[in-house]
């Protein structure tokens, strides 16, 4: 850690940061880190993300690409790719899930999220040229946190192969569904905690867009669910259904039926990621504050499982994890 932070000094005297105040911001589920840097009233923030652990390219990619698009991704004021540094601007602390907190207008800042993805899906452009595409293999292996790290907490023993093949089959059973849905770029981390309002901005570009390094080229329905179906917070039937209504009237051609099959298909993957992402942050990574989720994204994985077009993975759950052990799972030993 010494060592890094020489290398981060010498990067901020390089860029003329040298004097600057540096204050840590609180840590998040990846290796990557921020330090937030005060210069005369001057602003920046500082993204550390120690190669090979992380890679900032594909943020700086994305960020860049947003902006020439007319959105509000952070400026890359400066960066050193070999180090994994980058300095970037600094949005400040309104966050939707801050605001939310001090009550501010929910139905307005869920409605600019909103606006923005509706901008963003209406652009010709917005998958960037040799973007990977978010595939069913790809879904798959997302999905497969859940029985590689969730089912072993809970049962003590890791799952046997046939089992694995059985949940690998029903997902793939239905994300043949997806095949048809419009194709646009996915952010993937769409959510209250990282979108943020930006006073002085007018429209979309009011809404501040952060952790999008993920981003990959998918269906159009991924960001929508992630931003209405959230595991860190509840969010009323009214508000999900205005919101729904609000994007497919601005893309009334598409089949709404279909659209909202891919909601439901995208969102019990998503929460059955969340959840295996959660359990493996806890026993691999010993980050046990994460657990206290799962109790609310197993109840939106269960409203997913509703929907007729994952009747086969709702059957799986059934057999290999019925209603009694979708629970908190228990943290190892020496685990706080």
């Amino acid at each position: 850690m010494a060592n890094r932070a020489a290398v981060i000094d010498q990067f901020l005297k390089t860029h003329g940061w040298a004097g600057a105040e540096q204050h840590p911001l609180p840590s998040d589920a990846s290796f990557r880190r921020y330090i937030r840097l005060n210069d005369n009233n001057k602003k920046a923030l500082v993204m550390d993300a120690p190669p090979p652990l992380e890679s900032v390219q594909p943020f700086v990619s994305i960020a860049r690409h947003l902006c020439a698009l007319g959105f509000s991704a952070p400026e890359i004021i400066a960066e050193d790719l070999t180090n994994g540094l980058l300095l970037i601007e600094d949005f400040g602390e309104d966050t939707f899930t801050h605001l939310l907190n001090n009550g501010a207008n929910e139905e307005e800042l869920y409605t600019l999220a909103t606006d923005t993805l509706i901008e963003l899906h209406c652009q010709p452009a917005a998958v960037p040229e040799n973007l990977a595409p978010y595939n069913e293999f790809r879904l798959l292996d997302e999905a497969a946190l859940l029985s590689d790290w969730y089912l072993p907490a809970i049962e003590g023993a890791p799952v046997s192969p046939s089992v694995r093949k059985n949940y690998a089959m029903a997902w793939f059973e239905c994300f043949h569904l997806l095949g048809d849905q419009p194709q646009t770029l996915v952010l993937r981390d769409y959510h209250v905690d990282n979108l943020m309002r930006l006073s002085g901005r007018d429209g979309v570009q009011a809404c501040g867009l952060l952790d999008f390094q993920d981003a990959l080229a998918g269906p159009s329905a991924y960001d929508v669910m992630s931003l209405l179906e959230d595991a860190r917070r509840d969010i009323d039937d009214t508000l999900r259904a205005n919101m729904l209504n609000r994007y497919c009237a601005a893309f009334s051609k598409n089949d709404r039926a279909a659209f909202e099959t891919a909601i439901a298909i995208l969102g019990a993957q998503r929460h059955a990621k969340v959840i295996g992402i959660f359990t493996r942050l806890c026993w691999r990574d010993h980050k046990s504050t994460y657990l206290k989720r799962i109790p609310r994204v197993w109840r939106l994985l269960e409203r997913s499982l509703q929907h007729p077009a994952l009747s086969a993975v709702a059957g799986w759950f059934d057999q290999h994890i019925p209603a009694a052990k979708r629970i908190m799972p228990p943290k190892p030993s020496g685990t706080r």
